[in-house]
């Protein structure tokens, strides 16, 4: 079977949208999509400083591959940001890889720690919470968001730019609506202009897939270990029934990434939550005390 580019080998078909593609044809394509969907949202914008996340999986190493290729062409600057939880046996790993990896780009690279920022890990905040409905992907997502704000003002950047895909979108998505979770759904935009340093998510509209075979063709030396948590929450089962449906209705999931896009405009438009300071560290926050320090005080009393 022919690439249906060049008429090389196909080493990939695009089931979603009927192609076959050699490797550098699909590699192409894919930084051709980011590309386009960094320029129509205008997420970069001249000369500015991009903090990316990179944990060290597939997702982060090829955002952060895709906006390296795009900075040698275009005047924005990059700094790579990994966050360390402090999971005993899987973020070492993960730590090496990026190092190895921003070394081998030439990029510059920091590490930000749970421990450092809020001085306790995740293994230690899980041992501390009192109750079952606070799932760990809830307190890690909680601390990882506030350690990105905090790196990025670190460094000075305009603009953090995180590896979440299309599969991620979707899954959030269900999630919020399983949980009555509605006014996240209308902060699920993938550039978030309005803050002073914006979030963007340029890997938005590549599905998980694609980001897979672009890491393994690339031979990305991506942390393939899952997080010892992950199965806690019911992402996994939502994974699992999303990718069964696109097996037999392939662009389902695309096609929902475009329904959700309208549906958080509409929610957003809709909400009109005046921002206020978080009375104890000065964040940004929808009530008197952010998420981050009621979570924080939570945990402290149950450490006392």
């Amino acid at each position: 079977m022919n690439c249906d580019r060049c008429q090389n080998q196909a080493t990939y078909s695009r089931k979603y949208s009927g192609e076959n593609l050699c490797s550098e044809c699909f590699s192409n394509s894919i930084l051709q999509k980011i590309a386009r969907t960094v320029s129509k949202r205008k997420m970069i914008k001249n000369n500015e400083l991009v903090c990316v996340g990179v944990s060290g999986g597939k997702d982060s190493l090829v955002l952060l591959d895709s906006l390296n290729n795009m900075s040698k062409t275009h005047n924005f600057r990059i700094i790579a940001v990994t966050i360390d939880e402090g999971i005993p046996g899987y973020r070492d790993e993960a730590l090496k890889i990026v190092e190895n990896f921003c070394s081998k780009l030439k990029i510059e690279y920091k590490v930000f720690s749970y421990k450092k920022l809020f001085d306790l890990t995740l293994e230690e905040s899980l041992h501390l919470r009192n109750d079952g409905k606070q799932s760990s992907c809830s307190i890690c997502g909680t601390f990882r968001r506030r350690a990105l704000d905090h790196a990025a003002r670190e460094i000075n950047a305009d603009v953090i730019a995180t590896g979440h895909n299309l599969d991620d979108m979707v899954q959030t998505f269900l999630i919020n609506i399983l949980s009555g979770n509605t006014n996240k759904i209308g902060w699920m935009d993938p550039d978030i202009s309005a803050k002073k340093i914006r979030k963007i998510k340029p890997l938005s509209e590549i599905y998980e897939s694609d980001i897979v075979f672009y890491a393994f063709t690339n031979n990305f030396p991506f942390q393939s270990e899952p997080c010892p948590h992950m199965d806690e929450g019911i992402r996994t089962e939502i994974r699992e029934w999303l990718n069964s449906l696109e097996s037999n209705h392939s662009g389902i999931k695309n096609n929902m990434y475009k329904s959700i896009l309208k549906i958080s405009k509409i929610i957003n438009e809709s909400n009109h939550i005046e921002k206020q300071i978080c009375t104890f560290c000065g964040n940004e926050c929808t009530g008197m005390i952010c998420s981050v320090c009621n979570m924080m005080r939570g945990l402290k009393i149950n450490r006392s």
